[in-house]
């Protein structure tokens, strides 16, 4: 496990590299920010359309083979741009189809990644082990996006490339001696050898639709997705939000907005170590920090100043952080084994909809209410939808429940009263 999180340190740091320097790449090329938000789009579309199918491909294929392919095919898109923009062939055309490539790749190499995490340490401990995986990847994001100005700024664009396709070598060649934790091992081997016959029986449980079927019978993940999208659309987008709040209202300037970036990136570095500490997560507990997180981004929409605000950021993105990492070992502990790569890849499906649907729906609520408006109506559309679920689910698990005879039985005198399961 630590040899895991050292090499998704450097992954994290050298993807960071790249989409800060790919960013910056598309303007030179094109003077457009339109055209750096579409290259953003198509590297992200792959996702909504094949995360499924990416899910179906992690539950059959051997878990560390398709981690180590899937970042070796990374590394080879990387080096492939790099040699390009060295030799100042990459045009906006090509660029678009390495970022689609790339896309693809991840509907893969995402949930193998994630769930080779979880299979070295025992079950009980998973949940910190995400809590583990979200530290490293917000350690990376601030060493990445640190390192590739200065990369570009001594050895150019080509190099921060050639740097992220190194990370992706480094982790294809730890894992082949990575092993999964023994008691947990042991369980998946049990349960491989006890779903032998009912797998002979049913290929059906390896397809597509199994998984989609899992997902939408199962209230606490349904109860999940509503309480992530809601928490998408309507807050989060902090980069945004905040951004036109500080230089607007607040009359502050980029070198202030700096400094709450800071104080938001420190906040998830903190969450992600409480988030660590989770033992039982669960999506009441990722509601109450979702509803929390909304409050606090009223009050911050309320900020009289700059110095206001920044106290009120450093526990929004401590709140977030952990609300994540509650949700994510929620997701990848709740469905059976064989299930896993399936259901992650229905929740990237769903989280592509709302990364794309989230800034715009945002930006017009800009439009019309202003920053500070648009953060109090998200906030409290976020806490006052999950209050109301909350309510709504205590009233149901407390309603009267009638037991009928049956047939040649006399009804009770009084009905006995019960809570749903």
């Amino acid at each position: 496990m630590r040899w895991w999180s050292v090499a998704n340190f450097v992954s994290n740091a050298g993807t960071w590299m790249q989409l800060t320097v790919q960013n910056l790449l598309v303007l030179e090329i094109t003077g457009s920010a339109a055209a750096t938000g579409l290259s953003m789009s198509v590297q992200a579309a792959p996702a909504l359309f094949m995360s499924l199918l990416g899910g179906a491909a992690v539950d059959r294929w051997p878990r560390k083979l398709t981690a180590a392919v899937s970042q070796a095919l990374l590394g080879a898109v990387a080096f492939t741009t790099a040699v390009l923009v060295a030799l100042d062939q990459l045009d906006m055309t090509s660029l678009m189809v390495l970022a689609a490539i790339t896309g693809t790749i991840a509907t893969v190499d995402g949930p193998a990644c994630a769930l080779l995490g979880n299979d070295l340490v025992p079950m009980e401990d998973v949940p910190s082990a995400i809590g583990v995986g979200a530290l490293v990847h917000n350690a990376g994001r601030l060493v990445g996006a640190a390192l590739a100005g200065v990369t570009v700024g001594f050895l150019g664009t080509a190099a921060a490339y050639a740097a992220n396709g190194l990370s992706f070598l480094f982790v294809t060649a730890v894992i082949p001696f990575l092993r999964p934790a023994a008691p947990a091992a042991g369980r998946a081997a049990g349960a491989a050898k006890a779903a032998v016959p009912r797998q002979r029986d049913r290929r059906a449980d390896m397809t597509v639709r199994e998984g989609l079927l899992f997902f939408a019978r199962r209230p606490r993940l349904v109860a999940l997705a509503s309480i992530t999208g809601i928490s998408s659309v309507f807050g989060r987008n902090y980069g945004l939000t905040l951004a036109v709040l500080v230089t607007g209202p607040l009359a502050g300037g980029p070198g202030a907005f700096g400094t709450v970036s800071t104080v938001l990136a420190v906040g998830g570095i903190l969450g992600a170590v409480l988030g660590a500490r989770l033992r039982k997560p669960s999506v009441r507990a990722v509601g109450a920090l979702a509803a929390a997180g909304g409050l606090l981004q009223m009050a911050a929409g309320l900020s009289p100043s700059l110095a206001v605000l920044l106290i009120l950021v450093l526990p929004m993105a401590v709140v977030e952080s952990v609300s994540d990492t509650a949700g994510t070992a929620v997701l990848q502990t709740d469905p059976p084994a064989h299930l896993r790569g399936r259901v992650l890849g229905v929740w990237s499906s769903i989280g592509t909809v709302w990364s794309l649907g989230g800034p715009p729906a945002l930006g017009l609520l800009m439009e019309l209410a202003g920053a500070r408006g648009a953060l109090v109506t998200g906030g409290l559309v976020i806490a006052g939808t999950i209050g109301a679920g909350f309510v709504l689910r205590r009233r149901r698990n407390l309603e009267p429940v009638t037991l009928r005879p049956k047939p040649g039985e006399e009804m009770p005198e009084r009905e006995a009263l019960g809570t749903a399961a």
